[in-house]
């Protein structure tokens, strides 16, 4: 029986080779190259909608690279929609390798470099951002992250894996939490009705005051509190809570402590004082694959004490039993995540962080929070735009004032299309945002290869835009 897909080492290389000298003409040209292909829905659907090959291509199958890389948003330096870190491409080498080796990183007789290797960035990853001891689990992103870290709080604080999930637990969160919290209480049996959005103040942080009394409400009605998620950089304007405010209202009504880092905890590594407070905390999430510029997928969950990953997760089958004695060969990932089958997410940031070590970063994410405020600044002297928000990271929320004359209603509507036509135009990216109601131009920093040129580039591109 001969080789069912048949590749030589030789032929591998040929690809590969290939394959690079596309990548590398990619990032030679990203500097000039627009902040959004000029395509169409119409276009793309076209260049990729063909019938499953019953017969291959071989090494032509290649020739349709060209054409992802010209239909796809290039990571390029004026990038600012999204908190979407940049791609850094030593990382991308780490994940080829980690494709050919591809390791399920489950267990450590499974795995044991990539499960090793995991376990040294997740302790790398704590350090970091002030949380020395701390232990973790490498993600798909923030979202799975903080959906564990609610089923370990559900479990240490309402048991409900033997039983089911009782009526009446309560989640406490800011009315600026992400998205992904909600959606966690309700695949958690919590419901979205299990979490209690808490009022902000003016700089859209946890009205802490409003915390407590929040809980002592629920208390008094029966309720079960649970944990308060808070957020160390809110999605719209990248604000952070109080968190050691936070932290002594859950100690001491038994709450769990869930901080939602995923955009702004790995500015940890430039600003540690912004987060006093982080370290308190039960649980962390965050995302290398945005502010350490990893490629996705990589984010992280960290926790204090495995024994509350292990209530929450532990449910192993005889097939999957240990017949191990040592404590680091009996090691398994599955003990204490979600997953089972898991990616060699831990390669990318071992191998970039070992190449440029994390000075660079720590240099890089200062970088990014500079750029904000230039941006900001240059912002404040336009008399046709106006800030929305303070810009504690790197998120700036702005609009256009229009003519002077319009409703807020009228201000939304217009800055919809004038964001529409800013993206178009192709110089720039930039996102949306709700800030107190209000549609807002959002530039999120998070971009390891912006310039304070590029930076420059987008007051103009807006008020160009508004102007055609």
């Amino acid at each position: 029986m001969g080789e069912r897909l048949p590749l030589t080492p030789e032929e591998f290389r040929a690809l590969a080779d290939r394959v690079v000298e596309l990548a590398a003409g990619l990032l030679a040209d990203l500097p000039a190259a627009r902040a959004f292909p000029e395509t169409s829905g119409a276009e793309v659907s076209a260049a990729f909608e063909a019938p499953l090959p019953e017969d291959g291509l071989g090494p032509a199958a290649l020739e349709a690279l060209a054409r992802v890389v010209a239909l796809s948003r290039p990571p390029g330096p004026r990038f600012f929609g999204y908190v979407l870190g940049s791609g850094e491409p030593v990382a991308a080498l780490g994940d080829l390798l980690a494709s050919i080796l591809n390791q399920n990183v489950t267990a450590w007789r499974s795995a044991p470099a990539a499960v090793t290797i995991e376990r040294v960035v997740v302790r790398w990853l704590a350090e970091a951002i002030g949380c020395p001891g701390f232990a973790g689990t490498l993600t798909g992103g923030g979202s799975s992250a903080s959906l564990m870290a609610l089923a370990m709080a559900r479990e240490a604080r309402a048991p409900a894996n033997a039983d089911g999930v009782r009526p009446g637990g309560v989640v406490y969160a800011s009315s600026e939490v992400h998205m992904s919290i909600p959606r966690a209480a309700a695949v958690l049996g919590l419901g979205h009705a299990g979490v209690r959005e808490i009022p902000v103040d003016d700089a859209f942080r946890m009205d802490v005051r409003a915390l407590e009394r929040a809980v002592e409400t629920d208390l008094a009605a029966g309720r079960r509190p649970i944990a308060v998620v808070a957020s160390a950089g809110t999605v719209s304007t990248g604000s952070i809570d109080p968190l050691r405010a936070i932290a002594e209202v859950a100690r001491h009504y038994g709450l769990w402590m869930h901080v939602d880092g995923a955009y702004g905890a790995l500015a940890a590594l430039a600003i540690p004082e912004a987060f006093d407070g982080l370290a308190l905390s039960d649980s962390i999430s965050l995302d290398a694959h945005k502010w350490l510029y990893q490629p996705l997928d990589c984010g992280c969950l960290l926790y204090r004490d495995p024994r509350a990953a292990q209530a929450a997760f532990s449910h192993t089958g005889d097939y999957t039993r240990s017949l191990l004695e040592d404590p680091v060969e009996r090691f398994a990932f599955f003990e204490e995540s979600l997953e089972l089958s898991r990616r060699f997410r831990a390669i990318k940031p071992w191998l970039s962080l070992r190449y440029h070590g994390v000075r660079a970063y720590r240099e890089s994410i200062r970088t990014d929070l500079v750029l904000a405020q230039r941006l900001a600044a240059a912002i404040d002297v336009r008399p046709e735009l106006e800030r929305l928000a303070p810009v504690p990271l790197s998120a700036v929320c702005f609009r256009h004032r229009g003519n002077g004359r319009q409703s807020d209603v009228e201000l939304d509507r217009l800055n919809q299309d004038l964001l529409l036509r800013v993206v178009r135009r192709g110089r720039v990216y930039l996102s949306n945002a709700t800030v107190r109601g209000r549609f807002a131009l959002r530039a999120c920093i998070v971009n390891h290869r912006s310039t304070e040129a590029d930076i420059d580039d987008v007051v103009p591109e807006v008020l160009a835009a508004a102007e055609g």
